[in-house]
């Protein structure tokens, strides 16, 4: 793979304009038509459309840029490089651990590829509660359609692997439906690293489609820079202020600091992150929305050991999934959850794992015979599932208090138990909640009457996620988010937001697709405002 071409260095020797971090000290002032914070799904699409416009276009990226020639598959590597915190973000009482990329591209380069549109009855929801009517499945058919095309997105043709088989094996017994996964991949080698950084550039992430896109359009990228604050008078954005930070992100003595000035700001530096700029920035926010509702589809998991070895490390991610269970009561009702196979690598799975010393080395023992099972909660859609909201501490960094109330965790006992009773289904000989207090069961009888007694307590109960939606969400009515349904927010008339921070509730589905599609509808209206164009050349 080290022989394959490298399109980011290819793009940099023609002479991209990338500065930042080793690739030279950007300037204390730049001025440019747009400004935009990040460049992950929501930038890279604005990027593309808007460098296509002829705008001049500043992205300001707070992590690395990294690339296929150093994506080596290795967890030790990849995590403290290409996510935030290393990999070990937090909600603010360390009950759930959060995966979120920081490098360019964002969650992008370091995702599963699993591609979804936003569920129609999501799409209801936000039109019944947050009166975004133009939001719905006709609106915005041809925007994801759009998307797809642009990244790829298709069916999986090759056969899943065993953990993702497990899946189907066991709900096909139960008598639940499961459903394949499409994958946003062209000439994928079927590695299971997507996680660590695709080394084939196989993966259609922003790093390799939109972002070099805009780069051969002129767009300048800076990384290793942190947008700091927006500088804010008479209802606009007057500048952004940047500093540069260590790969690390420590911000040193002798940092530079950079100021940009321009006519539009975008902001798509993800959920948590995002509302945290504005903050910062000290935004308007006469209703108290900014920050509320931030969602995270909080993960629960199961492990199972089976006879044969099953190698959850190679191949495709995620290729199969089932619905049943957000399917089977209303969408306000108990909370529904999405089941799917994980990848499973020794870093993460240890680190995901209940115990210590001993127990845990006999469990990680098993690994080529572990099989994991996920359950993505469906939160914001009930009163008892109102997300979480964003924080600044002291030193100005983000943190999200995210409450896992006894309704939250009520489904993700549910959830246990579905997941158990399907790896029984599939074969397992043992099964084991991902719960500091759980067992390694040997029955569904046994399984069952042990994860009815749990106590589902934060810190008790393991919960992870990785997808982080909401803190700025849009709304017909500025008394019930922070933007409007064009995306712009309510109070700055040149600032707009484009990225899963935008979501009312959490989307129901791995999020990435809602973010492409959503954005690029977005991303064109702010084309046409800023240009004066009737209509916006379309993603292609």
């Amino acid at each position: 793979m080290s022989k394959l071409p490298d399109p980011i260095r290819s793009g940099l020797q023609r002479g991209w304009k990338v500065l930042g971090g080793p690739h030279g000290t950007a300037p204390q002032t730049i001025a440019c038509d747009v400004a935009i914070i990040g460049s992950g799904a929501g930038a890279g699409i604005t990027a593309e459309l808007l460098t296509r416009a002829g705008l001049s276009v500043v992205i300001v990226e707070e992590g690395p840029l990294r690339s296929s020639s150093d994506f080596r598959q290795r967890e030790s590597e990849a995590y403290p490089q290409l996510y935030q915190e290393s990999a070990g973000r937090k909600t603010e009482d360390k009950a759930i651990s959060i995966l979120q990329g920081r490098c360019v591209g964002g969650s992008t380069t370091v995702n599963w590829t699993s591609s979804f549109r936003t569920p129609p009855a999501t799409l209801a929801y936000w039109e019944q509660y947050f009166g975004l009517k133009d939001y719905n499945e006709q609106a915005l058919e041809p925007y994801f359609e759009q998307a797809e095309r642009r990244l790829n997105v298709s069916s999986w043709q090759v056969p899943p692997n065993e953990n993702n088989e497990l899946l189907r094996s066991g709900a096909v017994k139960l008598g639940i439906p499961v459903e394949s996964i499409r994958r946003n991949v062209q000439g994928c080698w079927n590695l299971g690293s997507c996680g660590m950084g695709c080394p084939t550039n196989a993966k259609q992430s922003m790093l390799v489609t939109t972002i070099p896109a805009a780069l051969d359009k002129g767009a300048t990228l800076l990384v290793q820079t942190r947008a700091e604050k927006l500088d804010l008078a008479s209802g606009k954005v007057q500048a952004l202020r940047c500093v540069g930070v260590q790969l690390n992100g420590a911000v040193t003595a002798d940092a530079v600091r950079t100021t940009i000035t321009a006519r539009h700001f975008v902001l798509s530096g993800g959920a948590i992150n995002s509302p945290a700029v504005l903050m910062r920035s000290g935004v308007p926010d006469p209703h108290g929305r900014l920050g509320q509702r931030t969602f995270l589809h909080p993960v629960v998991m199961t492990a199972a050991v089976m006879e044969q070895r099953v190698e959850g490390w190679a191949g495709a991610p995620q290729s199969l999934y089932s619905d049943h269970y957000l399917r089977t009561q209303p969408i306000d009702g108990p909370m529904g959850f999405k089941i799917e196979a994980p990848p499973l690598h020794p870093l993460i799975l240890a680190t995901s794992m209940p115990g210590s010393g001993q127990p845990q080395a006999d469990l990680l023992n098993q690994f080529p015979h572990t099989h994991v099972l996920l359950a993505l909660l469906r939160d914001g859609f009930h009163d008892q599932a109102r997300g979480g909201h964003v924080k600044l501490r002291g030193d100005g960094s983000a943190v999200l208090d995210y409450p896992l109330t006894d309704y939250v965790m009520d489904g993700a006992r549910r959830a246990m138990l579905a997941m158990t009773e399907i790896q029984f289904a599939a074969g397992a000989k043992q099964v084991l909640p991902v719960h500091e207090r759980g067992q390694l069961y040997t029955s569904w009888a046994q399984a069952r009457e042990a994860i009815g007694q749990l106590p589902m307590k934060p810190l008790l109960t393991r919960v992870v996620s990785a997808h982080v939606m909401g803190g700025c969400g849009l709304a017909a009515d500025e008394r019930m988010g922070v933007v409007r349904p064009d995306g712009v927010h309510w109070q700055l008339e040149n600032l707009s937001v484009h990225d899963g921070s935008l979501f009312p509730t959490s989307v129901g589905a791995n999020p990435q697709l809602s973010v492409y599609g959503v954005v690029n509808r977005l991303a064109q209206g702010l084309v046409q405002r800023l240009t004066g164009q009737a209509e916006a050349q379309a993603l292609a």
